[in-house]
């Protein structure tokens, strides 16, 4: 418990200290490959999140989708890219290869599901090689490129004003 404390504190300032000096780049083309980072504490349809987005376009290639849980169950994994505090070290390095591989393939959009700044979530999403980035609004500015505002239980909307913005700005 004392030691996850001390973890989340040093995580916390290396994150703070990382979003000061970064800077989003824009991006072109067209988006083929999406990933998705939930977080599995307050959201729980993972599998109708992921059906809608492809029913927004059949020209995706590739959908993943990478799951966070505040505390991890066992064995108990029903998806395969589920990562929590654990698999992260106190520098920030990524400690899991499924979570590492996730960050370091260069989807063309990335959707961060989640509306609460939890230190992994933002250090996955600040690491990511995604080119185009879309979040809620509460969460920090520094790691999206398009924002909205809306409540966490309503993705069916979240998805459409975010494909609806995306068709705008000429990525679909």
């Amino acid at each position: 418990m004392f030691s996850r404390i001390i973890k989340e504190f040093f995580l916390k300032k290396t994150i703070k200290k990382w979003l000061w000096e970064y800077n989003l780049e824009g991006s072109e083309g067209k988006i083929n490959t999406v990933g998705v980072v939930v977080d599995a504490t307050y959201f729980f349809d993972k599998e109708q999140l992921v059906s809608e987005i492809k029913s927004m376009s059949k020209d995706f290639k590739e959908i993943k989708i990478l799951v966070y849980q505040d505390k991890m169950k066992g064995k108990n994994i029903e998806h395969e890219l589920v990562f929590s505090i654990k698999d992260i070290g106190f520098g920030g390095k990524i400690n899991k290869k499924v979570v590492q591989d996730f960050v370091d393939y260069p989807f063309d959009l990335l959707i961060n599901y989640f509306d609460e700044e939890k230190i992994p979530l933002l250090l996955v999403s600040k690491m990511s090689k995604a080119k185009f980035k879309v979040g809620f609004s509460n969460v920090d500015a520094r790691i999206h490129h398009f924002m909205l505002s809306m409540e966490l239980n309503k993705y069916k909307e979240f998805v459409y004003e975010s494909f609806k913005y995306l068709k705008i700005l000429n990525k679909i």
